[in-house]
């Protein structure tokens, strides 16, 4: 395959340039050929972090669900389903919106290869309504970033699908997931840090129950005011004031992807402040060390 045929126009009406000047640009073109980064699809926030500290320089990773909008109920852009049949990796969590799309994406674009994150991560199950007592959870909880020790597992995963859709770079893929696998275990370090003069099962309110994992952990208890994206009944409300009370809450913890009117009015009658912290932030080390900041009332 001649890989400077397209330029051949260009060529024919320079007779007079010298093969010493022709070379060098011809080294200049195909480096920049090779050096041309791996475009790659992900689903949120935090896994465009995981990936590009992974993929580094090798690698321009789009995000599907952009700040403020909600991985629930998104639905892609026109732009952003060009941006998908040109990807040469899709990196899924198993977020909500997923399972409609990521048909329709594989419909659009046959040969894309859509690799799992999540793959090897034990879900945590979430109620599908408020519970009554002793009923057990039945719903997977999707939220498998918000702790460490799954970020590790994701991390591998995303190693595993750059080396195999550029197996070129994975002397750089590699060195830059063991660095990776120190800052998440510095991050793990400080939580625990922040959080190790709490009671065990320590409880935080929190309006979207999006921090399961992060209280299975660390040992702490999650109270969520809104149970499958639905507020709570005025009994139901009832209850869990009377339950925040009797577990000493100190804040509620909403985000900025939801209304927190029914937070607002809690937080009135606990006399608790709100406290907006999204599992969708891009620093997500950063996130984790400030909720358990905040739970454990340091500053």
């Amino acid at each position: 395959m001649n890989l400077l045929a397209p330029y051949s126009p260009f060529f024919a009406i320079i007779p007079f340039m010298k093969k010493t000047i022709l070379v060098p640009f011809i080294f200049v073109l195909m480096s920049a050929m090779m050096q041309a980064k791996l475009p790659i699809i992900v689903s949120i926030l935090p896994l465009q972090t995981f990936a590009q500290a992974i993929g580094g320089d090798n690698v321009d990773v789009t995000v599907m669900v952009q700040p403020g909008s909600s991985p629930h109920t998104y639905e892609p852009k026109p732009s952003q389903m060009k941006q998908v049949a040109d990807a040469h990796l899709y990196l899924a969590i198993g977020v909500e919106f997923e399972r409609v799309w990521l048909p329709k994406f594989h419909d659009l674009a046959p040969r894309l290869p859509i690799v799992d994150a999540s793959a090897g991560i034990t879900r945590r199950m979430m109620h599908e309504a408020h519970p009554e007592p002793g009923e057990k959870p039945t719903h997977p909880d999707p939220h498998v970033w918000t702790t460490p020790a799954n970020v590790k597992i994701i991390a591998r995963n995303i190693l595993t699908a750059l080396t195999k859709a550029d197996p070129a770079h994975r002397a750089d893929y590699e060195k830059n997931y063991q660095a990776f696998l120190t800052k998440i275990d510095q991050a793990d370090q400080k939580i625990h840090a922040l959080i190790s003069s709490l009671p065990k099962g320590t409880t935080f309110m929190v309006f979207h129950p999006s921090w399961g994992y992060f209280a299975d952990t660390y040992g702490l208890t999650q109270l969520p005011v809104q149970v499958a994206g639905k507020s709570p009944k005025p009994r139901e409300l009832i209850a869990l004031i009377k339950q925040a009370h009797a577990q000493h809450v100190r804040a509620i913890f909403t985000q900025p992807e939801f209304s927190d009117t029914t937070a607002k009015v809690l937080a009135r009658e606990l006399h608790i402040t709100v406290r907006k912290i999204s599992p969708m932030a891009v620093d997500w080390s950063a996130n984790l060390i400030g909720l358990a900041r905040d739970i454990a009332g340091k500053k």
